[in-house]
């Protein structure tokens, strides 16, 4: 990162029966990092030792130009001094509070002088204004959930800490809860380490991707350079895909569709009720994408972009190949049989013709 300060660096050891933490991590100093692996790769102990949360961990961290720990130096920020806000699985809400008691106490934590979120904001951001004399037991997960989050950021944190805040809610609760975490993205300036293992809410949130396994890191970067690297397991998934960033080029209410536009072109999608010019990230996944020698003509699939074949490996199957591909500067992944890719002449350099079944629009 440019700025030697800047940035959130943690080099970080904990020994626990049966299971090693070894990380060296390098993340941005704002917006959201996702630590995403599979059960026991490390992401909640590596949060746990951010927070301050594991004494006995040791190594070096530093948010931001603020050094939290150095072992080396025998400097050990105390869990309670570090600006932090946690958001757990369940939002551990007072139940002897109502939500403006269980607010209160989370501004009470940070003196007046310190305050850099306000009480409105918080509210507003959060949608809890018309929740606020309520008592916890009369909250739907999700409302809770969203509770909790405006408690941890009414703490004024430098840094806020997710830890899988959406695994305990259903599928409604989730859609529920999802388009207030973008609003945090878009409006505050407070970085975010986001626990998940879902797939759709680290491409719907995150703009930095750090791979876990077995409590080492396996690959980190942004969101959209990860997760187009064939070389990691990500690549192999069911799941494998890219995620796009786009803006709303126009409107076709004859037809119920909206245009994307984006660095490698336009695609279609049904009507969004968004005013041109509104960013919409989508995602387009391996086993959505068809490949062509010349611009396909009598077809149903309207969103064709002509691309560049930048790399391709076997798949997880030796029927298949992921062919990586690049449509001016956006990378996609395509997933083909062996037997399309010899007919094709699938091979690094070669221009093609991408066909894209399905956009699945985030948000």
């Amino acid at each position: 990162m440019s700025n030697s300060l800047s940035g959130i660096r943690a080099k970080l050891h904990l020994d626990h029966p049966g299971f090693a933490l070894d990380v060296n991590l390098e993340m941005p100093g704002r917006g959201i990092t996702a630590l995403f692996g599979p059960s026991g790769s490390g992401k909640t102990s590596c949060l746990r030792c951010v927070a301050g949360l594991e004494r006995t961990a040791t190594g070096q961290l530093q948010i931001n130009g603020e050094c939290w720990q150095d072992s080396e130096l025998g400097l050990f920020v105390p869990p309670h001094k570090r600006t932090i806000g946690y958001v757990f699985q369940d939002a551990n809400l007072f139940a002897h509070l109502s939500v403006r008691g269980n607010l209160e106490f989370g501004m009470k934590r940070i003196s007046p002088q310190q305050r850099r979120v306000a009480w409105d904001k918080a509210v507003e951001l959060l949608g809890v204004g018309p929740l606020l004399e309520r008592m916890p037991e009369r909250l739907s997960g999700g409302e809770r959930q969203r509770v909790g989050i405006a408690r941890a950021l009414l703490t004024s944190p430098r840094l806020l800490l997710m830890d899988e805040p959406l695994a305990a809610l259903d599928m409604k609760r989730k859609q529920e809860i999802l388009p207030y975490l973008e609003r945090l993205h878009d409006e505050l300036d407070i970085p975010v380490l986001y626990v998940s293992h879902a797939p759709d809410e680290v491409a719907r949130l995150a703009d930095y991707l750090v791979l876990l396994d077995e409590g080492r890191v396996v690959a980190q970067g942004p969101l959209h350079e990860t997760l187009t690297r064939l070389d990691l397991p990500t690549a192999f998934s069911e799941d494998a895909g890219v995620v796009i960033e786009s803006v709303i080029a126009g409107h076709d209410p004859a037809y119920h569709l909206t245009r994307l536009s984006f660095s490698g072109g336009e695609v279609l999608v049904s009507l969004r009720h968004e005013a041109p010019g509104h960013r919409l990230r989508f995602r387009v996944h391996a086993r959505d994408v068809s490949l062509t020698l010349d611009r396909a003509e009598g077809t149903s699939i309207s969103n064709l972009l002509p691309v560049r074949v930048e790399e391709l490996v076997t798949a997880d199957t030796p029927a298949h190949v992921l062919v990586r591909l690049s449509a001016q500067e956006t990378p996609l992944l395509a997933r083909i049989t062996r037997r399309s890719a010899d007919q094709l002449g699938v091979v690094v350099g070669k221009q093609l013709w991408a066909q894209i079944k399905t956009v699945a629009l985030l948000g």
